[in-house]
């Protein structure tokens, strides 16, 4: 597949509602896989297709479980209330504090045209949240408070921690296998 470029916050694209897709063909197929292969690419959970210049209702994620595909997204229940922090593939490298649903249950498609229902809670409510509100030309910054700014460097130092924090369970978690 391929990499689609990113569209930033200050493109025009990102404030317009998203059409519904009527059919879903090779071609919707195709940019749902491009979707997730950007997603990857830039180091993100979330992909909504206004943030690769498609008005188009599909959005794409990965918390840790593998990629899903959502066409035609619609959030039916929202419960609950949790306070994050937020960035986006759209903004990058700017931060912010954002309430969202704790929990939600969110409707839809698969790439194949099935119906779907999703019950989201923690990380994945927030990145469904996030990412819906790109289909309806909202930003995180819409909604965000105690927004920040961290240099490239900041942000792969963290990045490091991170991937020295894994490790490092990943070798106690072996270690407890073998007894």
């Amino acid at each position: 597949m391929a990499i689609r470029n990113l569209r930033y916050d200050s493109d025009e694209i990102l404030r317009k509602r998203s059409k519904e897709i009527e059919e879903i063909d090779n071609k919707i197929r195709e940019l749902a896989l491009d979707m997730i292969d950007t997603m990857y690419k830039n180091d993100g959970v979330g992909l909504a297709a206004p943030q690769v210049g498609i008005l188009k209702r599909i959005i794409v994620y990965d918390i840790g479980e593998g990629p899903v595909v959502v066409i035609n997204p619609v959030i039916t229940k929202k419960s609950g209330m949790q306070t994050c922090e937020e960035g986006c593939l759209s903004s990058p490298n700017v931060f912010g504090t954002v309430d969202r649903p704790r929990e939600l249950i969110l409707e839809g498609f698969d790439i194949d045209g099935n119906k779907i229902k999703i019950k989201a809670k923690d990380l994945e409510a927030v990145v469904i949240c996030h990412e819906t509100d790109h289909l309806d030309g909202k930003l995180f910054l819409d909604i965000a408070r105690d927004i920040y700014e961290l240099s490239q460097e900041e942000i792969d130092e963290i990045k490091k921690e991170n991937e020295e924090k894994e490790k490092s369970k990943s070798k106690k978690n072996k270690k407890k296998s073998k007894k």
